[in-house]
């Protein structure tokens, strides 16, 4: 069952910072999760559209210009990273799940990949993920050799369905809505399933009974704890 660092660390660090990042890498993450917008044609590392709860600024992110986000405290004095800055620090000590929040991101992501696969990265060091499954087709479309990962919250009519015709390699649903039949007709297909966001020791013990195959966690040190437990 992989640990997959959710924002980094947020548990302990500002989330989506270098620092949150840093802190999963030294606790041992499997996967760094990240979220992306595109502002100026940049990769800018966020999660929310509006300023107000992750950083001193206020309004929304795609109203600023790179320069502005960039002057902003994300938290223990922390700039906005861009995702050249988070592929840098991960230096392939662990797989990058790049989240597409914002709209026109999939091809910048593509590129950015395309960059660091001629400097010597693998396709395996990657996944992108969305709840835009729009934006994950287009993933596709440019590149198939992308892993991508379709998130969905509650269960969506017709979801296996949709993650066949996305392609997608992995299925990223609510621990909200897991079930055993969720997980069982994902593996059936040949998919893992990840599960989101689980910081609860019984929880992450309960999902990993019922076989899933990662675990999304604000706290990777008590997921970390509970594959060594079962060893």
């Amino acid at each position: 069952m992989l640990c997959i660092g959710h924002r980094g660390a947020m548990g302990h660090e500002p989330e989506n910072t270098l620092r949150s990042i840093q802190k999963a890498l030294s606790l041992g993450v499997d996967v760094v999760e990240v979220d992306v917008y595109n502002v100026e044609r940049r990769l800018v590392v966020i999660h929310d559209r509006d300023l107000g709860r992750t950083t001193n600024g206020t309004g929304y992110v795609e109203e600023y210009s790179f320069a502005d986000l960039r002057a902003l405290d994300a938290g223990k004095g922390e700039k906005i990273p861009t995702l050249e800055e988070v592929f840098n620090t991960v230096n392939r000590q662990a797989v990058i799940d790049i989240e597409l929040k914002g709209n026109n991101t999939a091809e910048l992501v593509v590129d950015l990949i395309r960059e660091y696969l001629n400097q010597g990265w693998s396709w395996s060091d990657f996944i992108v993920s969305s709840f835009n499954h729009e934006e994950l087709h287009q993933v596709k479309s440019i590149c198939a050799e992308i892993k991508t990962g379709m998130l969905i919250y509650g269960l969506p009519w017709r979801y296996l369905a949709i993650l066949q015709q996305l392609r997608a390699e992995v299925l990223i649903a609510s621990i909200d809505f897991v079930n055993p039949d969720l997980i069982a007709s994902a593996h059936r297909l040949g998919v893992p399933v990840w599960i989101y966001t689980v910081n609860q020791a019984k929880e992450i013990d309960r999902l990993r009974g019922l076989g899933v195959d990662g675990i999304v966690t604000n706290y990777p040190e008590r997921v970390l704890g509970s594959i060594s437990n079962s060893h």
